[in-house]
């Protein structure tokens, strides 16, 4: 793969959620080789129930000093070369107080660089909590969804929004996603994140699987720029040949909308980085194996 158009990934997993793969030696090469700079492990935090999903998708409580050993492993080999490694969780966005308090225990306990906040609509807590709330409309539950991630960005725990228009996969929706019917309800989510000076982020995976287009959908992308929405740049990558995956489509399509540059976070902090000029990228980028998230 070509080396990447921007230095810096925000969004990658390790083994430990359960259906990623890679040493972190082979993360640590993967990122050299593709001209990173800096990575940002966000492996899923765990949650109380085996309902979102359990040991397929998320690592038990117990199992969050494995997940430092592993970040502080890749970061002690990325040293020498240049490679910074920082430790960030993607944490769980989810409309019940009682199951947001025990993940916040984690997250004051634990001290991460960057805090991602996933909406994961296709784990069984979230099917349960639309079934028992009569949510079962494809437009009530786009609403919903929405309104959910609103409220994320307006709860003061993430530093971004991953992936915020997912609802559109994995099989939640009967009817599909439309992009332009979505609008009046993911224009709440902005005006949340521009207000809470939250980011979103541009997630590169969903180029490489569904419906083969980069989340959020570039007319998203596009309405969210213009209400001056930050965004971060993931590649959501679960194997290490996916890192920066797609960055070359992201840097034009955020050129595009008129976004000049995107944020990276060390110690809960944030930083501006400007992108690369449209004549200074590579003219493509072949899509890798990919593990769905």
């Amino acid at each position: 793969m070509m080396p990447s158009p921007f230095p810096v990934d925000c969004h990658m997993h390790t083994p430990l959620c359960g259906h990623a793969v890679g040493e972190p030696a082979e993360f640590v090469e993967a990122a050299l080789a593709r001209g990173l700079q800096t990575i940002i492990f966000t492996c899923h935090i765990p949650m109380p129930s085996a309902r979102f999903g359990g040991a397929g998708i998320r690592m038990d409580r117990d199992m969050l000093p494995l997940y430092r050993r592993y970040v502080e492993e890749a970061r002690a080999l990325g040293k020498d070369a240049g490679l910074e490694v920082r430790y960030g969780i993607e944490a769980e966005v989810f409309p019940d107080a009682q199951v947001m308090e025990w993940m916040d225990e984690i997250l004051a306990t634990e001290r991460f660089d960057f805090i991602l906040g996933s909406l994961h609509h296709q784990v069984g807590a979230y099917r349960d909590w639309l079934r028992e709330h009569g949510v079962t409309s494809d437009e009530a539950i786009v609403r919903h969804y929405f309104t959910h991630l609103a409220a994320g960005a307006r709860s003061g725990r993430y530093h971004s929004l991953a992936h915020p228009d997912v609802i559109r996969l994995y099989g939640t929706l009967r009817d599909g996603f439309e992009p332009e019917r979505a609008l009046p309800w993911f224009e709440e989510v902005v005006e949340a994140a521009v207000e809470n000076d939250v980011c979103l982020e541009l997630n590169t995976s969903g180029l490489f699987k569904g419906d083969y287009v980069m989340h959020p959908d570039p007319l998203l992308i596009r309405v969210a720029a213009e209400a001056g929405a930050k965004f971060t740049l993931g590649s959501d990558s679960h194997i290490p040949t996916a890192l920066a995956q797609g960055f070359d489509q992201a840097v034009r399509q955020l050129r595009a909308s008129g976004i000049g540059e995107v944020y990276v976070f060390n110690g809960g902090e944030r930083e501006a980085l400007p992108l690369p000029e449209l004549a200074d990228l590579p003219e493509g980028d072949e899509a890798p194996p990919s593990i769905p998230s």
